[in-house]
């Protein structure tokens, strides 16, 4: 930087430095005159205007008071508010009740309360941005030591989303009557869907009718060992979930307001996608990865990639993504797409959130499952995390996994509204298949296979999905059918209907 660039640079610094904050002092005189003279202005900006937002803090104290008298129910007038404002000393520092005269003398009528409020308003979000801005320049000047470039980053970026999302405000009681009122709404929803679903749907009839589709501010986890389809399984729930956020959008002629992210930190961007391609297309993956397919197959191929090329669905291959990374960029996405599902492919490869060293692997994993349910709740958006299970299960004679089976089960266990296995008895058993030099004559040899083959006929293209733990409904096991060529999960009809 030449010496002419560092002056206009440490100019344009000083010259920032120099300006006052945006603050709109006659529109706060002017709206408390308005809350004085007619309480009912009050319901013009209750909604959306606090203390905190008024940059006197004078003017702020003023209007809190106001509030409380009115949210009580009673008048909040000069002569009533005389006794609480002079024992307070609210008034002190600028000259007593005499202030309030010059509130009066600027009020405006209770039709413009509300254009003064949200003036108020829009000065508060100013300053917010003002601070922001410092704190970020700061940092970049090596002010907060610790921080590298990306982290400092991915702080602004959670501040400015606060800011955008919360507008700032901390996290407060909620009326019990509107609480009743959000719990009316969700059970209109469901008497009013067809399949009587709630939440995003998976895209699987019985696990629907079971958990009422997937709901936000829920961590579901998805367990299950190797081989088992733990990544077809949430994939297909992935792709019916966007299937079904563009369908609504497309009833109504206008796109999507939401989208499906996943986090794959095994498998990359294109394999997931070759995967998803594989099941709608009835193409086997295996043969696409070879090229052996004919003209048509590839044809078909082509065809349901278009299809699918404007599903709401967004793919991040980063391996070893740490919490702080995925936390930041789905408010990203949330803040300009929209955001109605995360998937996390598999937990145990993330890292917690940087700067953080936990002393052990358990309170590590307890940091990620902690940091996941957080995402969930402050996005309002539900999170399907994968996780693996530990290798107790190859032990027992019935395989099927139980919660003990989660790798650094406790926090897993704890932190999830809902866990749920993945198993298929056809793996095990097809390692099982008896040979021939295990048996001293063909006609026992030839039993054992005959008993080994009906067993598998009664389990082949079969898995459940045991749904061991849901906060907000019943447990059991709901019955699935798997194909392995297209590793595609779907709804297991054994009644058919005439």
């Amino acid at each position: 930087m030449t010496d002419t660039q560092e002056n206009n640079s440490n100019g344009a610094l000083l010259a920032v430095g120099l300006r006052q904050p945006p603050a709109n002092v006659e529109a706060e005189q002017a709206l408390l005159g308005a809350l004085l003279t007619n309480n009912r202005a009050y319901d013009r900006v209750s909604d959306f205007l606090a203390g905190e937002h008024f940059s006197s803090r004078v003017n702020g104290r003023i209007y809190e008071a106001l509030a409380r008298r009115i949210e009580g129910g009673q008048l909040a007038d000069p002569v009533t508010m005389r006794a609480e404002l002079e024992h307070s000393g609210i008034l002190d520092s600028v000259g007593g009740m005499a202030y309030m005269g010059q509130l009066l003398t600027s009020m405006v009528g209770i039709i413009n309360a509300g254009d003064y409020g949200r003036a108020i308003h829009d000065a508060w979000l100013r300053r917010q941005l003002i601070d922001i801005g410092e704190n970020v320049v700061n940092n970049a000047f090596g002010v907060s030591s610790g921080l590298s470039g990306q982290d400092q980053i991915e702080a602004g970026e959670e501040a400015l989303f606060k800011l955008a999302t919360e507008k700032g405000k901390d996290g407060d009681f909620v009326p019990f009557n509107k609480a009743l009122a959000g719990a009316i709404e969700v059970a209109a929803q469901a008497f009013q869907s067809a399949g009587h679903v709630t939440g995003l749907t998976s895209g699987l009839r019985d696990m629907d009718k079971k958990t009422g589709g997937l709901h936000p501010s829920d961590l579901l986890i998805l367990a299950g060992r190797p081989a088992m389809g733990k990544t077809a399984l949430a994939t297909k729930m992935a792709f019916s979930a966007a299937r079904s956020l563009l369908r609504a959008a497309e009833e109504k002629g206008e796109r999507p307001k939401g989208s499906v992210a996943i986090f794959s930190l095994e498998m990359s961007a294109e394999q997931l996608a070759t995967r998803i391609l594989s099941e709608q297309a009835e193409v086997s993956g295996e043969r696409i990865r070879r090229g052996d397919i004919g003209q048509k197959e590839f044809d078909r191929f082509v065809r349901v990639s278009h299809e699918l090329a404007s599903l709401p669905l967004v793919i991040d291959d980063t391996p070893a993504i740490s919490l702080s990374a995925m936390r930041t960029r789905c408010r990203r996405l949330k803040r300009t797409q929209g955001l109605s599902l995360v998937v996390v492919d598999y937990l145990q490869l993330m890292r917690p959130s940087v700067g953080s060293r936990p002393e052990s692997r358990v309170l590590e994993i307890s940091m990620i499952t902690q940091g996941l349910k957080a995402i969930a709740k402050e996005l309002e958006v539900p999170v399907l995390a994968l996780s693996q299970l530990s290798r107790q299960v190859e032990s027992r004679e019935d395989k099927r996994p139980m919660l003990s089976d989660l790798r650094e089960s406790g926090s897993i266990e704890q932190d999830a509204d809902a866990v749920m296995f993945v198993y298929r008895d056809e793996y095990y058993l097809q390692q099982r298949m008896p040979k021939e030099t295990a048996f001293d004559s063909m006609d026992k040899y030839s039993a054992a296979m005959d008993d080994w083959q009906r067993k598998m006929g009664l389990v082949h293209n079969k898995a459940e999905l045991i749904l061991e733990k849901q906060r907000h409904g019943p447990t059991g096991t709901i019955n699935l059918f798997f194909e392995g060529e297209y590793t595609r999960f779907a709804d297991l009809d054994t009644i058919h209907e005439p």
